[in-house]
């Protein structure tokens, strides 16, 4: 865990050595030089002929996964090098390394990534939430931006509480996101998820006030749908306190 690249390379040079011994939580050596950065530790371990570089720990997570959750560029591409890493593997919660690095925002490691034939760009996890979904909903705008411009992406893609890569961005106020995804024209900007809330609903509720005036302002936006409970938007942002969100949808 400490990247101590010359104490390693002894190591390693022993005979005898378990170098894929794994700990209480099933990991490797690599794994954690993966997951840490340390790209001289990395190679030296990836030198050794008995290294699997692909060992899966006890949440199905290889070293690729961590170093791709964890943006370290250089060494996802000296494992995507190697013939016994596998680019799209699903770890416990079905979460590939594609998806790890799309929530975090790793803009160059997702190019990597995309750059593989064996990738499934829009492979959902336990959740159904896509490496879309997850840059939307954190606010990775670098990263939707890269994944919407490909041209097998879906975007209206739905995860187990109904809600849409918009639902996410408009409800956490993410204007540069909902720009993106609005002006890409396969949007559904009145998706309802399974509260029967809309992206004009969530954005409404949390007083997002930006995102409200974004969504009011296309031409096919529905105002006053309701959700379970009958609230409208309107009401949504009066109940929050929500004034000048109210003042917009009264336009």
């Amino acid at each position: 865990m400490r990247g101590n690249e010359v104490v390693v390379r002894e190591l390693v040079g022993k005979d005898g050595v378990a170098i894929n011994m794994p700990d209480y939580f099933g990991r490797t050596p690599l794994s954690y030089a993966a997951a840490n950065g340390h790209e001289a530790v990395v190679k030296q371990l990836l030198r050794h002929d008995g290294v699997a570089a692909d060992l899966k720990d006890l949440l199905s997570r290889t070293p690729l996964s961590y170093a791709a959750g964890n943006g370290h560029q250089a060494i996802v591409k000296l494992l995507l090098e190697r013939h016994d890493v596998e680019a799209d593997s699903k770890d416990h919660r079905s979460r590939t390394p594609l998806s790890h690095a799309a929530g975090n925002g790793f803009e160059e490691v997702v190019k990597l990534l995309l750059a593989r034939h064996d990738v499934e760009v829009d492979f959902p996890d336990c959740a159904n939430q896509t490496p879309l979904s997850w840059a939307a909903e954190r606010g990775c705008e670098g990263v939707v931006r890269i994944l919407i411009q490909r041209g097998d992406v879906q975007t209206n893609l739905f995860d187990n509480s109904g809600r849409t890569p918009l639902s996410y961005a408009a409800g956490n106020g993410y204007e540069g996101i909902v720009r993106l995804l609005v002006q890409h024209g396969d949007v559904d900007i009145n998706s309802k998820d399974h509260q029967d809330l809309t992206p004009l609903s969530w954005a409404a509720a949390a007083g997002c006030e930006g995102v409200v005036q974004i969504l009011t302002q296309q031409d096919d936006i529905e105002l006053d749908s309701t959700d379970v409970f009958g609230r409208t938007p309107m009401l949504l942002a009066t109940f929050g306190g929500y004034a000048r969100v109210s003042e917009l949808l009264l336009r």
